[in-house]
């Protein structure tokens, strides 16, 4: 096996069949889910393929190793008017989670590792459904590395956009303690269908979550973050501890799982780096921070399916964002290789 260095951060594996690492490389599965139905803003659904033209510029293979599942999208429906303004396009929304849990399911209960590269993140509620469907005993923990909670409610959401909904979905939380809304009785009954998928509810326990570089909340969310006892990592903690530190803070909260799932979403790096997503904050990770994090969590074993999502090209300028993205995702496969 020969490595190729790109860059001092980055490398790449180039393998025949002889080589220790090609059955690894047949076990990845990349999921391919190019929906955006669920955000605010236009243009997540071209993330995929903005990862795609970055290696080309890479000049790295990555996407001829490795076989994909490409999920069908709803992604029409953002030319109807929108219903169920407390949750938009929740009919759409129900069809991508059956379609990324069935594609999720078939692939692990094949013996395949999920790498999941998600257009918005409401489609992760589907992800998280697909591993409880392959492994219905295994309690399964959350790092949630992400600007955002994504835990509000078509009781609570300020905008009804389904991408800051999965991780309630997945705990089967209404949060009517901080209800501001009622919605009516087709977005409830299609509310609790989604909680149900897979006919398991809730799908993972608070206790079982992880936020790191959490820093845009709503009071509602802080309620369900206070209620619960979640614990967040932020970034200040990074700065001040280091990697390893978070790693092994992160790895001891979800000691008692059996799986864990690591959910990336590129806003939870700083503003400055993160224009080419539809949410961007400041005082998020930098690059590097990542990419350490995502590559230490990468070695344990517990780790059964990644996701990276919510990268918008419409927003930057020469892809910027999608590079930066794919540098964490080569690396962060690259050391999955590894072990």
């Amino acid at each position: 096996m020969k490595i190729l260095s790109h860059d001092k951060y980055q490398f790449e594996f180039f393998c025949t069949r002889n080589d220790l690492y090609f059955c690894n490389m047949r076990n990845i599965k990349i999921i391919e889910v190019k929906s955006e139905i669920g955000a605010g803003t236009r243009g997540a659904s071209l993330g995929i393929d903005a990862l795609k033209i970055a290696a080309l510029d890479f000049m790295s293979n990555f996407f001829v190793n490795f076989p994909s599942d490409k999920v069908e999208t709803e992604n029409d429906l953002l030319y109807e008017p929108v219903g169920n303004p407390y949750a938009k396009r929740i009919k759409g929304i129900k069809t991508i989670y059956e379609r990324v849990a069935s594609a999720v399911e078939t692939n692990l209960k094949s013996g395949l590792f999920p790498l999941v590269l998600a257009g918005d993140h409401s489609s992760a509620g589907g992800t998280i459904a697909g591993i409880k469907m392959a492994k219905p005993k295994s309690r399964l923990g959350i790092v949630w590395i992400d600007a955002h909670a994504d835990m509000h409610t078509p009781f609570t959401s300020p905008s009804g956009n389904m991408h800051g909904m999965p991780l309630a979905i997945s705990l089967g939380e209404d949060n009517k303690e901080s209800q501001v809304h009622n919605p009516d009785a087709e977005t409830l009954k299609l509310w609790n269908d989604l909680k149900n998928i897979g006919s398991i509810c809730p799908k993972i326990l608070p206790e079982d979550i992880v936020f790191i570089a959490l820093r845009d909340t709503e009071k509602e969310e802080d309620h369900l973050l206070k209620k619960h006892g979640i614990k967040v990592i932020p970034v200040s903690e990074v700065r001040k501890k280091g990697v390893a530190h978070v790693v092994r803070q992160t790895l001891l909260s979800l000691q008692q799982c059996d799986d864990i799932y690591v959910s990336f979403d590129v806003d939870s790096l700083d503003s400055s780096i993160s224009r080419g997503t539809g949410t961007p904050v400041a005082n998020g990770l930098k690059e590097r921070e990542a990419e350490d994090i995502l590559a230490s969590l990468m070695q344990n074993h517990k780790i059964c399916c990644f996701e990276i999502t919510e990268v918008n090209p419409t927003l930057d300028k020469e892809n910027l964002m999608a590079e930066i993205a794919f540098n964490i995702l080569q690396r962060s496969v690259n050391i999955l290789l590894m072990n």
